[in-house]
């Protein structure tokens, strides 16, 4: 029987397994398909403390990676497929067959929802982004689109607005879903083009990136092509939460609900990043929820010892 499980490998998971394996309670992460979570789909974070002048994030990840196993974290490059938390000890399934822990760390994030164009997933990072707050640095001055519809998409538009040089607003309805105060912002901010009933058929790029769209009207089907230098797709995230209910409470949008912290509703099974976390979305929020992961469950291993 292990002490603790981690499930997934971004921020969260790994701080979780730095501590808890300083604390002696020898971690064992199941990694999944994405090791290092949506950071190894970005470039350059420069957001992160402690990196003068930012550090890429895939390596991000691999630094963090070591130093959990330099403290004797073991990390299992398997998907956690089923589990089964109705009493202690908790029960988990790999294709590999049964594990059973004394605590259980929820650490498998939520995954940016994209649109689905060609090239996609050869241009993320280099003129595609999911997060204006990570990237938006990187295209100072420049020509941006967003995509999107509802207050992310608007928070986006607004926050790219103070960087850029002109933000379009890209939108496959006439009408937005987003609040009114938030649409009433962007539609105020003179440096804010809406495009609406719009669809992105397909980026254009050179060999640095993405240097435009094409862009096709819903109503009439003309299309036209736009020059931008990034298109930031603002169309939610889908937490990856499905195989742990009914063991813990999720909200309309299927991130885990928490209480004291990272506590979940089943005592010994904890949640941290972002899939307890619809606010803020960053790597060092998640990391500091991996913390207070790990150092509740040390402590409800400690409380339940012999029980």
């Amino acid at each position: 029987m292990l002490d603790v499980v981690i499930i997934g490998t971004g921020p969260a998971g790994l701080t979780a397994a730095i501590y808890a394996a300083r604390a002696n309670l020898k971690p064992v992460i199941y990694a999944g398909t994405m090791h290092g979570g949506q950071l190894t789909t970005t470039t350059e974070v420069e957001n992160f403390p402690g990196f003068e002048h930012g550090i890429m994030g895939p390596k991000l990840m691999t630094e963090m990676t070591s130093q959990a196993e330099r403290f004797g974290t073991k990390i299992i490059y398997e998907t956690v497929t089923k589990v089964d938390f109705s009493k202690r000890p908790f029960k988990l399934w790999t294709d590999s067959g049964e594990i059973t822990a004394k605590a259980v760390i929820i650490a498998t994030g939520a995954t940016a929802k994209t649109l689905g164009l060609p090239k996609e997933a050869e241009l993320m990072g280099r003129g595609l982004s999911t997060c204006a707050t990570c990237d938006g640095f990187f295209y100072r001055n420049k020509v941006v689109a967003v995509t999107g519809g509802g207050d992310s998409a608007m928070e986006e538009a607004n926050y790219l607005s103070k960087l850029c040089s002109q933000v379009y607003l890209i939108h496959r309805r006439a009408e937005f879903r987003a609040s009114k105060i938030m649409v009433d912002r962007v539609l105020n901010n003179p440096k804010i083009k809406i495009m609406t009933p719009y669809v992105i058929e397909k980026p254009l790029h050179d060999q640095s990136g993405v240097n435009g769209l094409v862009i096709k009207h819903v109503e009439t089907g003309a299309t036209q092509e736009l020059k931008v230098d990034g298109l930031f797709m603002a169309i939610g995230h889908k937490p990856n939460s499905d195989i742990f209910l009914p063991w813990v409470d999720i909200d309309s949008h299927g991130y885990i609900k928490t209480t004291q912290h990272t506590s979940t509703k089943t005592p010994g099974v904890f949640a941290a990043g972002d899939i307890a976390d619809p606010t803020f979305k960053q790597a060092i929020t998640a990391a500091g929820m991996g913390c207070q992961a790990a150092i509740q469950a040390q402590r409800f291993i400690e409380e339940h010892e012999g029980h």
